[in-house]
Protein backbone atom coordinates (compact mmCIF):
# COMPACT_ATOMS: atom_id res chain seq x y z
CA UNK A 1 0.00 0.00 0.00
CA UNK A 2 2.93 2.13 0.29
CA UNK A 3 4.25 1.78 -2.56
CA UNK A 4 1.36 2.50 -4.25
CA UNK A 5 0.76 5.45 -2.09
CA UNK A 6 4.35 6.53 -3.30
CA UNK A 7 3.65 5.96 -7.07
CA UNK A 8 0.34 7.78 -7.25
CA UNK A 9 2.54 10.42 -5.90
CA UNK A 10 4.99 10.62 -8.27
CA UNK A 11 2.59 9.89 -10.98
CA UNK A 12 0.03 12.69 -10.00
CA UNK A 13 3.00 14.99 -10.35
CA UNK A 14 3.10 14.53 -14.25
CA UNK A 15 -0.35 15.02 -14.90
CA UNK A 16 -1.10 17.51 -17.44
CA UNK A 17 -4.73 17.91 -17.21
CA UNK A 18 -7.39 17.34 -14.86
CA UNK A 19 -8.44 14.25 -17.52
CA UNK A 20 -5.26 12.39 -17.07
CA UNK A 21 -5.51 12.87 -13.05
CA UNK A 22 -9.67 11.73 -12.50
CA UNK A 23 -8.32 8.50 -15.16
CA UNK A 24 -5.48 8.13 -12.20
CA UNK A 25 -8.27 8.23 -9.37
CA UNK A 26 -10.40 5.82 -11.10
CA UNK A 27 -7.82 3.45 -11.21
CA UNK A 28 -6.26 4.27 -7.25
CA UNK A 29 -10.01 3.93 -6.09
CA UNK A 30 -10.45 0.78 -7.45
CA UNK A 31 -7.16 -0.57 -5.94
CA UNK A 32 -7.51 0.57 -2.86
CA UNK A 33 -11.43 -1.38 -2.65
CA UNK A 34 -13.53 1.46 -3.24
CA UNK A 35 -15.77 2.24 -6.02
CA UNK A 36 -16.57 5.99 -5.72
CA UNK A 37 -14.17 9.32 -5.24
CA UNK A 38 -14.95 12.55 -4.94
CA UNK A 39 -12.27 15.12 -4.76
CA UNK A 40 -13.74 18.98 -4.59
CA UNK A 41 -13.41 22.67 -3.33
CA UNK A 42 -17.54 22.45 -2.28
CA UNK A 43 -18.01 25.77 -3.46
CA UNK A 44 -18.09 23.87 -6.94
CA UNK A 45 -21.14 22.89 -6.13
CA UNK A 46 -22.99 25.96 -5.94
CA UNK A 47 -20.76 28.45 -8.19
CA UNK A 48 -20.24 26.15 -10.80
CA UNK A 49 -18.69 29.14 -12.98
CA UNK A 50 -16.25 29.71 -10.97
CA UNK A 51 -12.81 27.73 -11.63
CA UNK A 52 -12.64 25.38 -8.26
CA UNK A 53 -11.48 21.97 -8.41
CA UNK A 54 -14.36 19.23 -8.75
CA UNK A 55 -13.78 15.91 -10.13
CA UNK A 56 -15.30 12.54 -8.98
CA UNK A 57 -17.03 9.45 -10.57
CA UNK A 58 -20.22 9.81 -8.68
CA UNK A 59 -23.54 8.40 -10.31
CA UNK A 60 -24.41 11.80 -12.10
CA UNK A 61 -28.25 11.29 -11.13
CA UNK A 62 -27.13 11.82 -7.50
CA UNK A 63 -24.59 14.52 -8.31
CA UNK A 64 -27.10 16.55 -10.46
CA UNK A 65 -30.00 16.18 -7.85
CA UNK A 66 -27.80 17.14 -4.74
CA UNK A 67 -26.95 20.77 -6.79
CA UNK A 68 -30.69 21.02 -8.25
CA UNK A 69 -32.00 20.84 -5.09
CA UNK A 70 -29.75 22.87 -3.28
CA UNK A 71 -28.93 19.94 -0.21
CA UNK A 72 -25.30 20.09 -1.60
CA UNK A 73 -25.00 23.31 1.01
CA UNK A 74 -26.31 20.91 3.95
CA UNK A 75 -24.39 17.74 2.98
CA UNK A 76 -23.15 16.61 6.33
CA UNK A 77 -19.94 15.03 4.96
CA UNK A 78 -19.04 18.42 3.91
CA UNK A 79 -19.75 19.96 6.75
CA UNK A 80 -17.94 17.54 9.37
CA UNK A 81 -14.94 18.07 6.84
CA UNK A 82 -15.03 21.78 7.57
CA UNK A 83 -14.61 21.01 11.37
CA UNK A 84 -12.13 18.20 10.95
CA UNK A 85 -8.38 18.27 10.69
CA UNK A 86 -7.57 14.81 10.11
CA UNK A 87 -9.59 12.21 7.76
CA UNK A 88 -12.83 10.81 9.29
CA UNK A 89 -15.10 7.76 8.47
CA UNK A 90 -18.35 8.61 7.73
CA UNK A 91 -19.92 6.40 10.38
CA UNK A 92 -18.00 8.90 12.30
CA UNK A 93 -19.79 11.77 11.48
CA UNK A 94 -22.32 12.02 14.67
CA UNK A 95 -18.92 13.13 16.69
CA UNK A 96 -18.68 16.42 14.48
CA UNK A 97 -22.18 18.18 14.49
CA UNK A 98 -26.12 16.86 15.45
CA UNK A 99 -27.51 15.44 12.15
CA UNK A 100 -30.63 16.75 11.01
CA UNK A 101 -33.70 15.35 9.36
CA UNK A 102 -32.28 16.92 6.03
CA UNK A 103 -28.36 15.23 6.76
CA UNK A 104 -30.49 12.12 7.58
CA UNK A 105 -32.19 12.50 4.11
CA UNK A 106 -28.88 13.17 1.81
CA UNK A 107 -26.92 9.70 2.99
CA UNK A 108 -30.52 7.54 2.68
CA UNK A 109 -30.61 9.14 -0.62
CA UNK A 110 -26.78 8.29 -1.48
CA UNK A 111 -27.42 4.46 -0.38
CA UNK A 112 -30.38 4.76 -2.76
CA UNK A 113 -27.95 5.84 -5.84
CA UNK A 114 -25.21 2.81 -4.60
CA UNK A 115 -23.25 4.58 -2.52
CA UNK A 116 -22.19 3.32 0.74
CA UNK A 117 -19.97 4.36 3.60
CA UNK A 118 -16.82 6.44 2.88
CA UNK A 119 -13.50 8.05 4.32
CA UNK A 120 -13.03 11.87 3.88
CA UNK A 121 -9.79 13.87 4.27
CA UNK A 122 -10.72 17.67 5.15
CA UNK A 123 -8.91 20.51 2.68
CA UNK A 124 -7.99 23.61 4.16
CA UNK A 125 -6.03 25.96 2.18
CA UNK A 126 -6.14 29.70 3.80
CA UNK A 127 -7.61 32.03 1.14
CA UNK A 128 -9.49 29.03 -0.45
CA UNK A 129 -12.85 27.55 -0.11
CA UNK A 130 -12.92 24.47 1.89
CA UNK A 131 -12.39 21.45 -0.16
CA UNK A 132 -12.11 17.24 0.18
CA UNK A 133 -11.14 14.15 -1.17
CA UNK A 134 -13.51 11.38 -0.18
CA UNK A 135 -13.47 7.36 -1.14
CA UNK A 136 -16.97 5.52 -0.54
CA UNK A 137 -17.62 1.79 -1.03
CA UNK A 138 -20.74 0.39 -2.67
CA UNK A 139 -23.29 0.22 -0.69
CA UNK A 140 -23.41 -2.83 1.43
CA UNK A 141 -19.88 -3.06 1.76
CA UNK A 142 -17.50 -2.61 4.26
CA UNK A 143 -14.36 0.28 4.38
CA UNK A 144 -11.33 -1.50 3.35
CA UNK A 145 -9.59 -0.41 6.47
CA UNK A 146 -6.34 -1.72 5.82
CA UNK A 147 -5.76 0.40 3.36
CA UNK A 148 -7.39 3.91 4.97
CA UNK A 149 -3.97 5.35 5.67
CA UNK A 150 -2.99 4.68 2.01
CA UNK A 151 -6.58 6.55 1.38
CA UNK A 152 -5.23 9.20 2.89
CA UNK A 153 -2.35 9.56 1.16
CA UNK A 154 -3.27 9.05 -1.95
CA UNK A 155 -6.56 11.83 -1.49
CA UNK A 156 -3.68 14.53 -0.21
CA UNK A 157 -1.01 13.57 -3.25
CA UNK A 158 -4.66 14.04 -6.09
CA UNK A 159 -5.42 17.16 -3.94
CA UNK A 160 -1.85 18.39 -4.52
CA UNK A 161 -2.11 17.84 -8.51
CA UNK A 162 -5.53 19.20 -8.77
CA UNK A 163 -4.31 22.54 -7.15
CA UNK A 164 -1.63 22.74 -9.85
CA UNK A 165 -3.47 22.10 -12.76
CA UNK A 166 -5.96 24.86 -11.52
CA UNK A 167 -3.47 27.25 -10.97
CA UNK A 168 -3.80 27.78 -6.82
CA UNK A 169 -2.92 29.87 -5.08
CA UNK A 170 -4.13 32.60 -7.15
CA UNK A 171 -2.76 36.43 -6.78
CA UNK A 172 -5.65 38.88 -7.01
CA UNK A 173 -7.67 41.71 -5.23
CA UNK A 174 -9.33 40.47 -2.48
CA UNK A 175 -13.13 40.60 -2.20
CA UNK A 176 -14.70 43.45 -1.34
CA UNK A 177 -16.67 44.12 2.02
CA UNK A 178 -18.91 47.04 2.95
CA UNK A 179 -18.14 49.58 5.81
CA UNK A 180 -20.18 47.91 7.82
CA UNK A 181 -18.79 44.37 7.17
CA UNK A 182 -15.12 45.77 7.86
CA UNK A 183 -16.61 47.35 11.17
CA UNK A 184 -18.29 44.05 12.28
CA UNK A 185 -14.82 42.58 11.18
CA UNK A 186 -12.99 44.97 13.45
CA UNK A 187 -15.48 44.45 16.01
CA UNK A 188 -14.70 40.30 15.73
CA UNK A 189 -10.69 40.91 16.24
CA UNK A 190 -11.60 43.15 19.28
CA UNK A 191 -13.29 39.68 20.79
CA UNK A 192 -16.84 41.02 20.57
CA UNK A 193 -19.75 39.21 20.27
CA UNK A 194 -22.64 39.48 17.95
CA UNK A 195 -24.72 40.97 20.68
CA UNK A 196 -21.84 43.43 21.48
CA UNK A 197 -21.67 44.03 18.31
CA UNK A 198 -25.36 44.73 17.99
CA UNK A 199 -25.39 47.46 20.87
CA UNK A 200 -22.17 49.05 19.50
CA UNK A 201 -23.20 49.55 16.01
CA UNK A 202 -27.19 50.37 17.07
CA UNK A 203 -28.23 47.31 14.92
CA UNK A 204 -30.10 44.46 15.84
CA UNK A 205 -28.37 40.90 16.33
CA UNK A 206 -29.61 39.26 13.36
CA UNK A 207 -28.44 42.03 11.48
CA UNK A 208 -24.68 41.92 12.64
CA UNK A 209 -24.98 38.00 12.00
CA UNK A 210 -25.48 38.76 8.40
CA UNK A 211 -22.67 41.04 7.57
CA UNK A 212 -20.75 38.73 9.51
CA UNK A 213 -22.22 35.68 7.42
CA UNK A 214 -21.87 37.76 4.35
CA UNK A 215 -18.01 38.42 4.99
CA UNK A 216 -17.55 34.52 5.91
CA UNK A 217 -18.67 33.83 2.65
CA UNK A 218 -17.11 36.74 0.24
CA UNK A 219 -13.60 34.84 2.00
CA UNK A 220 -15.51 31.41 2.19
CA UNK A 221 -13.67 31.34 6.19
CA UNK A 222 -15.15 28.85 7.80
CA UNK A 223 -14.84 30.53 11.09
CA UNK A 224 -14.47 33.90 12.77
CA UNK A 225 -11.21 33.79 13.93
CA UNK A 226 -10.27 32.61 10.10
CA UNK A 227 -12.25 35.62 8.97
CA UNK A 228 -9.97 37.88 10.80
CA UNK A 229 -6.90 36.31 9.96
CA UNK A 230 -8.02 37.05 6.19
CA UNK A 231 -8.85 40.60 7.54
CA UNK A 232 -5.50 40.97 8.63
CA UNK A 233 -3.92 39.77 5.63
CA UNK A 234 -5.96 41.86 3.69
CA UNK A 235 -5.40 45.07 5.50
CA UNK A 236 -9.35 45.87 6.51
CA UNK A 237 -7.88 45.66 9.72
CA UNK A 238 -4.35 45.62 11.68
CA UNK A 239 -3.88 44.91 15.63
CA UNK A 240 -3.66 48.67 16.26
CA UNK A 241 -6.84 49.08 15.62
CA UNK A 242 -8.76 46.09 16.15
CA UNK A 243 -9.92 48.14 19.36
CA UNK A 244 -11.03 51.12 17.39
CA UNK A 245 -13.42 49.81 14.70
CA UNK A 246 -14.69 53.29 13.59
CA UNK A 247 -13.39 56.30 11.57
Amino acid sequence: MRRLSDCFGEAAKGCASLTQLRSLLVAATRELGFRYFALLHHASLFQPRRNYVRIDNYPPAWADELVATGLARIDPVHQASRLASTGFEWSELGRFMKLGTKQHFILERSRYFGIGDGLTLPVHVPGEPAGSCSFAVAAGLELPRRRLACAELIAAHAFRAARRLMNFPRLGSPPHLSRREVQCLRLVAAGKTDWEIAVILGISVETARQYLKHARLAYHAVSRAQLVVFGLRDQWLSFDDASEPFE
